[in-house]
Protein backbone atom coordinates (compact mmCIF):
# COMPACT_ATOMS: atom_id res chain seq x y z
CA UNK A 1 0.00 0.00 0.00
CA UNK A 2 1.21 2.85 -0.92
CA UNK A 3 1.45 5.85 1.70
CA UNK A 4 1.11 9.75 1.53
CA UNK A 5 3.44 11.81 3.53
CA UNK A 6 1.65 15.02 2.68
CA UNK A 7 4.20 16.84 0.43
CA UNK A 8 3.42 16.85 -2.98
CA UNK A 9 5.55 15.26 -6.02
CA UNK A 10 7.69 17.72 -7.93
CA UNK A 11 8.93 18.64 -11.34
CA UNK A 12 12.77 19.55 -12.13
CA UNK A 13 11.40 23.06 -12.73
CA UNK A 14 10.12 23.31 -8.79
CA UNK A 15 13.80 22.00 -6.82
CA UNK A 16 16.79 23.68 -6.70
CA UNK A 17 19.56 22.83 -9.39
CA UNK A 18 21.66 20.70 -6.90
CA UNK A 19 18.38 18.38 -6.10
CA UNK A 20 17.63 17.77 -10.33
CA UNK A 21 19.46 14.53 -12.31
CA UNK A 22 19.90 14.23 -15.62
CA UNK A 23 16.93 13.46 -17.78
CA UNK A 24 14.69 12.92 -14.46
CA UNK A 25 11.98 15.30 -15.20
CA UNK A 26 9.53 14.42 -12.42
CA UNK A 27 9.19 12.42 -8.61
CA UNK A 28 11.18 14.52 -7.05
CA UNK A 29 10.67 15.37 -3.22
CA UNK A 30 11.78 19.06 -2.00
CA UNK A 31 14.70 18.80 0.18
CA UNK A 32 12.24 20.11 3.36
CA UNK A 33 11.24 16.53 4.67
CA UNK A 34 11.06 15.83 8.17
CA UNK A 35 13.01 12.35 9.10
CA UNK A 36 9.41 10.56 9.22
CA UNK A 37 8.36 11.83 5.73
CA UNK A 38 11.75 10.74 4.21
CA UNK A 39 11.12 7.08 5.87
CA UNK A 40 7.16 7.24 4.61
CA UNK A 41 8.58 8.02 0.81
CA UNK A 42 10.01 4.40 0.73
CA UNK A 43 6.55 3.31 0.38
CA UNK A 44 5.83 6.20 -2.40
CA UNK A 45 6.54 5.74 -6.00
CA UNK A 46 8.91 9.06 -6.02
CA UNK A 47 12.19 8.92 -8.78
CA UNK A 48 14.14 7.78 -5.56
CA UNK A 49 12.43 5.11 -4.65
CA UNK A 50 13.37 1.79 -6.30
CA UNK A 51 17.32 3.52 -5.45
CA UNK A 52 16.37 2.70 -1.85
CA UNK A 53 14.72 -0.39 -2.68
CA UNK A 54 17.54 -1.98 -4.94
CA UNK A 55 20.03 -1.56 -2.11
CA UNK A 56 17.74 -2.33 0.60
CA UNK A 57 16.48 -5.62 -0.08
CA UNK A 58 20.11 -6.82 -1.34
CA UNK A 59 21.07 -6.54 2.39
CA UNK A 60 18.95 -9.64 3.47
CA UNK A 61 19.83 -11.80 0.03
CA UNK A 62 23.55 -11.05 0.78
CA UNK A 63 23.18 -12.45 4.95
CA UNK A 64 21.44 -15.29 3.41
CA UNK A 65 23.99 -16.50 1.22
CA UNK A 66 26.73 -14.62 3.67
CA UNK A 67 25.34 -17.58 6.20
CA UNK A 68 25.82 -20.76 4.82
CA UNK A 69 29.97 -20.82 5.31
CA UNK A 70 29.16 -21.49 9.30
CA UNK A 71 27.25 -24.44 8.45
CA UNK A 72 29.77 -26.17 6.27
CA UNK A 73 31.00 -29.38 7.50
CA UNK A 74 34.71 -28.73 9.30
CA UNK A 75 33.94 -24.73 9.81
CA UNK A 76 35.42 -23.49 12.77
CA UNK A 77 33.38 -21.31 15.54
CA UNK A 78 32.32 -18.20 13.22
CA UNK A 79 34.19 -16.41 15.99
CA UNK A 80 37.32 -18.27 15.17
CA UNK A 81 40.33 -16.13 13.39
CA UNK A 82 39.90 -18.31 10.51
CA UNK A 83 36.51 -15.84 10.04
CA UNK A 84 37.99 -12.36 10.86
CA UNK A 85 38.31 -11.77 7.01
CA UNK A 86 35.43 -13.00 6.13
CA UNK A 87 33.75 -11.22 8.75
CA UNK A 88 35.13 -7.97 7.72
CA UNK A 89 33.78 -8.42 4.51
CA UNK A 90 30.47 -9.04 5.78
CA UNK A 91 31.10 -5.33 7.06
CA UNK A 92 32.34 -4.04 4.00
CA UNK A 93 29.29 -4.94 1.82
CA UNK A 94 26.25 -4.59 4.69
CA UNK A 95 27.47 -0.74 5.42
CA UNK A 96 28.23 -0.33 1.32
CA UNK A 97 24.40 -0.95 1.07
CA UNK A 98 22.25 0.22 4.17
CA UNK A 99 25.08 3.97 3.29
CA UNK A 100 23.81 3.62 -0.29
CA UNK A 101 19.87 2.88 0.31
CA UNK A 102 19.50 5.20 3.16
CA UNK A 103 21.22 7.70 1.38
CA UNK A 104 18.78 7.69 -1.32
CA UNK A 105 16.07 7.94 1.30
CA UNK A 106 17.26 10.04 3.79
CA UNK A 107 18.65 12.70 1.18
CA UNK A 108 15.74 15.23 1.02
CA UNK A 109 15.71 16.34 4.49
CA UNK A 110 17.68 19.17 3.45
CA UNK A 111 20.54 20.47 1.01
CA UNK A 112 23.20 19.74 3.67
CA UNK A 113 22.21 16.29 4.41
CA UNK A 114 21.84 15.35 0.78
CA UNK A 115 25.89 16.29 0.77
CA UNK A 116 26.28 14.47 3.93
CA UNK A 117 24.36 10.85 2.79
CA UNK A 118 26.30 10.62 -0.71
CA UNK A 119 29.48 11.99 1.50
CA UNK A 120 28.61 8.83 3.40
CA UNK A 121 27.56 6.52 0.93
CA UNK A 122 30.94 7.20 -1.03
CA UNK A 123 33.26 6.48 2.64
CA UNK A 124 31.46 2.59 2.90
CA UNK A 125 32.07 1.66 -0.65
CA UNK A 126 35.84 2.54 -0.02
CA UNK A 127 35.27 0.34 2.95
CA UNK A 128 34.23 -2.14 0.86
CA UNK A 129 37.27 -2.01 -1.11
CA UNK A 130 39.37 -2.85 1.87
CA UNK A 131 37.22 -5.18 3.13
CA UNK A 132 37.38 -7.55 0.21
CA UNK A 133 41.34 -6.83 0.02
CA UNK A 134 41.06 -8.58 3.46
CA UNK A 135 39.30 -11.75 2.13
CA UNK A 136 41.48 -11.93 -1.35
CA UNK A 137 44.47 -11.23 0.74
CA UNK A 138 43.91 -14.15 3.55
CA UNK A 139 41.52 -16.47 0.97
CA UNK A 140 42.75 -15.94 -2.18
CA UNK A 141 46.38 -14.94 -1.81
CA UNK A 142 48.60 -17.14 -4.08
CA UNK A 143 50.46 -19.03 -0.68
CA UNK A 144 47.21 -19.55 0.67
CA UNK A 145 45.52 -23.34 0.99
CA UNK A 146 48.06 -25.51 0.91
CA UNK A 147 50.90 -26.80 3.39
CA UNK A 148 54.65 -26.49 4.25
CA UNK A 149 54.54 -30.01 5.70
CA UNK A 150 53.71 -30.12 9.20
CA UNK A 151 52.95 -26.03 9.16
CA UNK A 152 50.00 -24.63 9.83
CA UNK A 153 49.67 -21.18 11.57
CA UNK A 154 45.68 -19.23 12.72
CA UNK A 155 43.84 -21.71 11.12
CA UNK A 156 45.50 -20.90 7.55
CA UNK A 157 47.95 -23.23 5.44
CA UNK A 158 50.30 -22.58 2.77
CA UNK A 159 52.36 -23.49 -0.27
CA UNK A 160 54.98 -25.51 0.04
CA UNK A 161 56.32 -25.20 -3.35
CA UNK A 162 58.10 -21.89 -3.37
CA UNK A 163 58.51 -21.50 -7.22
CA UNK A 164 54.82 -20.86 -7.29
CA UNK A 165 55.45 -17.31 -6.69
CA UNK A 166 57.56 -15.13 -7.72
CA UNK A 167 59.85 -13.23 -5.44
CA UNK A 168 59.04 -9.64 -6.24
CA UNK A 169 55.19 -10.66 -6.53
CA UNK A 170 55.79 -11.92 -2.84
CA UNK A 171 56.93 -9.29 -1.34
CA UNK A 172 54.28 -7.07 -3.11
CA UNK A 173 51.39 -9.15 -1.39
CA UNK A 174 53.04 -9.75 1.93
CA UNK A 175 53.95 -6.45 2.24
CA UNK A 176 52.38 -3.66 0.15
CA UNK A 177 49.23 -5.08 -0.81
CA UNK A 178 46.95 -4.10 1.89
CA UNK A 179 48.71 -0.62 2.57
CA UNK A 180 47.96 -0.19 -1.41
CA UNK A 181 44.47 -0.88 -0.79
CA UNK A 182 44.31 1.38 2.04
CA UNK A 183 45.95 4.63 0.55
CA UNK A 184 43.80 3.82 -3.03
CA UNK A 185 40.84 3.46 -0.43
CA UNK A 186 41.44 7.09 1.02
CA UNK A 187 42.48 8.83 -2.62
CA UNK A 188 38.68 7.24 -4.14
CA UNK A 189 36.89 8.75 -0.94
CA UNK A 190 38.30 12.18 -0.97
CA UNK A 191 38.08 12.14 -5.33
CA UNK A 192 34.35 10.87 -5.33
CA UNK A 193 33.66 13.83 -2.43
CA UNK A 194 35.49 16.61 -4.46
CA UNK A 195 33.26 15.73 -7.38
CA UNK A 196 30.11 17.23 -5.23
CA UNK A 197 31.87 20.65 -4.83
CA UNK A 198 34.18 20.57 -8.38
CA UNK A 199 34.43 18.93 -11.50
CA UNK A 200 30.49 18.81 -11.74
CA UNK A 201 30.34 18.60 -15.40
CA UNK A 202 31.91 15.17 -15.34
CA UNK A 203 31.33 13.75 -11.76
CA UNK A 204 29.91 10.89 -13.32
CA UNK A 205 32.62 9.43 -15.25
CA UNK A 206 34.73 10.67 -12.53
CA UNK A 207 33.26 8.57 -9.80
CA UNK A 208 33.11 5.66 -12.28
CA UNK A 209 36.85 5.71 -13.55
CA UNK A 210 38.09 5.98 -9.47
CA UNK A 211 36.43 3.28 -8.72
CA UNK A 212 38.56 1.51 -11.29
CA UNK A 213 41.60 1.62 -9.25
CA UNK A 214 40.73 -0.62 -6.28
CA UNK A 215 39.55 -2.82 -7.92
CA UNK A 216 42.34 -3.13 -9.84
CA UNK A 217 44.76 -3.37 -6.78
CA UNK A 218 42.08 -5.01 -4.77
CA UNK A 219 42.07 -7.95 -7.23
CA UNK A 220 45.70 -8.31 -8.17
CA UNK A 221 45.68 -11.89 -5.76
CA UNK A 222 42.86 -13.47 -8.22
CA UNK A 223 44.90 -12.03 -11.53
CA UNK A 224 47.88 -13.65 -10.12
CA UNK A 225 46.06 -17.05 -8.99
CA UNK A 226 44.64 -16.99 -12.85
CA UNK A 227 47.51 -16.36 -14.54
CA UNK A 228 49.37 -19.39 -12.45
CA UNK A 229 48.43 -23.28 -11.76
CA UNK A 230 46.83 -23.66 -9.02
CA UNK A 231 48.09 -23.94 -5.62
CA UNK A 232 46.30 -27.71 -4.96
CA UNK A 233 47.06 -30.97 -6.27
CA UNK A 234 44.73 -31.81 -9.32
CA UNK A 235 43.28 -34.80 -7.73
CA UNK A 236 42.29 -33.25 -4.60
CA UNK A 237 38.37 -32.33 -3.35
CA UNK A 238 39.98 -28.51 -2.86
CA UNK A 239 41.06 -27.80 -6.59
CA UNK A 240 37.94 -28.95 -8.09
CA UNK A 241 36.04 -26.33 -5.51
CA UNK A 242 38.37 -23.71 -6.31
CA UNK A 243 38.06 -23.89 -10.36
CA UNK A 244 34.86 -22.73 -9.88
CA UNK A 245 36.83 -19.25 -8.64
CA UNK A 246 37.17 -18.04 -11.99
CA UNK A 247 33.72 -18.03 -13.72
CA UNK A 248 32.96 -16.27 -10.65
CA UNK A 249 35.50 -13.86 -11.23
CA UNK A 250 34.41 -13.43 -14.68
CA UNK A 251 30.59 -12.88 -14.07
CA UNK A 252 31.90 -9.91 -11.09
CA UNK A 253 33.83 -8.44 -13.64
CA UNK A 254 30.57 -8.45 -16.40
CA UNK A 255 28.20 -7.26 -13.87
CA UNK A 256 30.76 -4.06 -12.83
CA UNK A 257 31.24 -3.66 -16.71
CA UNK A 258 27.46 -3.42 -17.63
CA UNK A 259 27.08 -1.05 -14.07
CA UNK A 260 29.68 1.00 -15.09
CA UNK A 261 28.33 1.62 -18.54
CA UNK A 262 24.51 2.58 -16.95
CA UNK A 263 25.59 5.10 -14.52
CA UNK A 264 28.49 6.54 -17.51
CA UNK A 265 25.80 6.90 -19.91
CA UNK A 266 22.51 7.41 -18.20
CA UNK A 267 20.50 4.94 -20.30
CA UNK A 268 17.50 4.37 -20.70
CA UNK A 269 16.36 7.93 -19.46
CA UNK A 270 18.71 9.68 -21.98
CA UNK A 271 16.50 8.25 -25.02
CA UNK A 272 13.24 8.99 -23.27
CA UNK A 273 13.66 11.82 -20.60
CA UNK A 274 10.87 12.18 -18.36
CA UNK A 275 9.16 8.31 -19.69
CA UNK A 276 11.73 6.20 -17.06
CA UNK A 277 11.35 8.77 -13.79
CA UNK A 278 10.67 6.63 -11.07
CA UNK A 279 11.15 2.73 -12.28
CA UNK A 280 13.86 1.61 -14.41
CA UNK A 281 16.25 4.34 -14.68
CA UNK A 282 19.62 3.89 -15.17
CA UNK A 283 20.58 4.20 -11.28
CA UNK A 284 18.63 1.46 -10.43
CA UNK A 285 20.00 -0.41 -13.11
CA UNK A 286 23.25 0.45 -11.71
CA UNK A 287 22.40 -0.82 -8.03
CA UNK A 288 21.04 -4.09 -9.57
CA UNK A 289 24.44 -4.34 -11.36
CA UNK A 290 26.90 -3.66 -7.93
CA UNK A 291 24.97 -5.97 -6.23
CA UNK A 292 25.15 -9.22 -8.51
CA UNK A 293 28.70 -8.33 -9.10
CA UNK A 294 28.79 -8.55 -5.11
CA UNK A 295 27.08 -11.86 -4.90
CA UNK A 296 29.15 -13.19 -7.29
CA UNK A 297 32.08 -11.94 -5.29
CA UNK A 298 30.49 -13.54 -2.10
CA UNK A 299 30.22 -17.22 -3.84
CA UNK A 300 34.01 -16.71 -5.35
CA UNK A 301 35.11 -15.73 -1.59
CA UNK A 302 32.91 -18.93 -0.84
CA UNK A 303 34.92 -21.27 -3.04
CA UNK A 304 38.26 -20.45 -1.72
CA UNK A 305 36.90 -20.57 1.82
CA UNK A 306 35.63 -24.31 1.12
CA UNK A 307 38.88 -25.27 -0.76
CA UNK A 308 41.05 -24.33 2.45
CA UNK A 309 38.54 -25.67 4.71
CA UNK A 310 38.69 -29.17 2.81
CA UNK A 311 42.13 -29.37 2.46
CA UNK A 312 43.44 -32.77 4.41
CA UNK A 313 46.29 -30.48 6.11
CA UNK A 314 44.19 -28.39 7.83
CA UNK A 315 44.45 -28.70 11.33
CA UNK A 316 42.49 -26.54 14.47
CA UNK A 317 43.65 -24.79 16.19
CA UNK A 318 47.66 -24.79 15.12
CA UNK A 319 50.60 -24.15 17.13
CA UNK A 320 53.58 -23.43 14.92
CA UNK A 321 54.56 -20.24 13.25
CA UNK A 322 54.21 -19.35 9.02
CA UNK A 323 56.09 -17.24 7.06
CA UNK A 324 52.43 -15.84 5.99
CA UNK A 325 50.65 -15.17 9.57
CA UNK A 326 47.13 -16.01 9.65
CA UNK A 327 44.25 -12.87 10.53
CA UNK A 328 44.76 -11.35 13.91
CA UNK A 329 42.29 -8.99 15.51
CA UNK A 330 44.49 -6.01 14.72
CA UNK A 331 45.55 -7.38 11.04
CA UNK A 332 41.63 -7.41 10.39
CA UNK A 333 39.15 -5.49 12.50
CA UNK A 334 42.17 -2.93 13.48
CA UNK A 335 42.89 -2.51 9.96
CA UNK A 336 39.28 -1.60 9.10
CA UNK A 337 38.79 0.26 12.44
CA UNK A 338 41.65 2.94 10.99
CA UNK A 339 40.43 2.77 7.78
CA UNK A 340 36.84 4.11 8.78
CA UNK A 341 38.12 6.31 11.58
CA UNK A 342 40.33 8.24 8.66
CA UNK A 343 37.03 8.23 6.61
CA UNK A 344 34.73 9.40 8.58
CA UNK A 345 37.69 12.51 9.40
CA UNK A 346 37.49 13.63 5.27
CA UNK A 347 33.38 13.05 5.95
CA UNK A 348 33.32 15.46 8.45
CA UNK A 349 35.81 18.08 6.46
CA UNK A 350 33.62 18.02 3.45
CA UNK A 351 30.14 18.19 5.77
CA UNK A 352 31.55 21.41 7.49
CA UNK A 353 32.59 22.75 3.48
CA UNK A 354 28.70 21.71 2.41
CA UNK A 355 27.12 23.54 5.47
CA UNK A 356 28.88 26.35 4.53
CA UNK A 357 27.92 26.73 1.24
CA UNK A 358 24.29 25.35 1.71
CA UNK A 359 23.67 26.45 5.42
CA UNK A 360 22.87 30.02 4.35
CA UNK A 361 20.05 29.11 1.73
CA UNK A 362 18.18 27.13 3.82
CA UNK A 363 15.33 29.73 4.43
CA UNK A 364 15.59 31.47 0.99
CA UNK A 365 14.99 27.84 -0.25
CA UNK A 366 11.80 27.65 2.14
CA UNK A 367 10.41 30.64 0.86
CA UNK A 368 10.93 30.71 -2.62
CA UNK A 369 9.11 26.96 -2.05
CA UNK A 370 6.11 28.62 -0.05
CA UNK A 371 5.78 31.32 -3.03
CA UNK A 372 5.14 28.35 -5.51
CA UNK A 373 2.61 26.23 -4.29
Amino acid sequence: MLLNCGQPLLRHTDVPPRVIENFILTGYRFPNYSLRDCLLSAFRPTNETGNFWTHFLPVFIFAYHFVEVFGWNGAPNGSAPFFYPLWNYFIGVFCLLMASSMAHLLNSMSLVVREVCFFVDYGTISAYTVGSSLAYYYYIHPRAGVADEGTQNNTFVYLSNEGLMVPEFRMFFETFYIPSAYVVAIICVLSCCNTRQRWREHRYIIRTLVFLLPFLVSSTPIFYRLLTRSPYSAASSSFSVSTSMSSFFYRHCLWLLVSALFNISKLPERLAPGRFDIWGHSHQWFHCCTFLSILDELHMIKAEVRAILLHPDLVLPPNSLSQLPGPSISSTYGVMLLLQTTIVSIILWFSWHANQIYGPQRDQLEQEHRKRQ
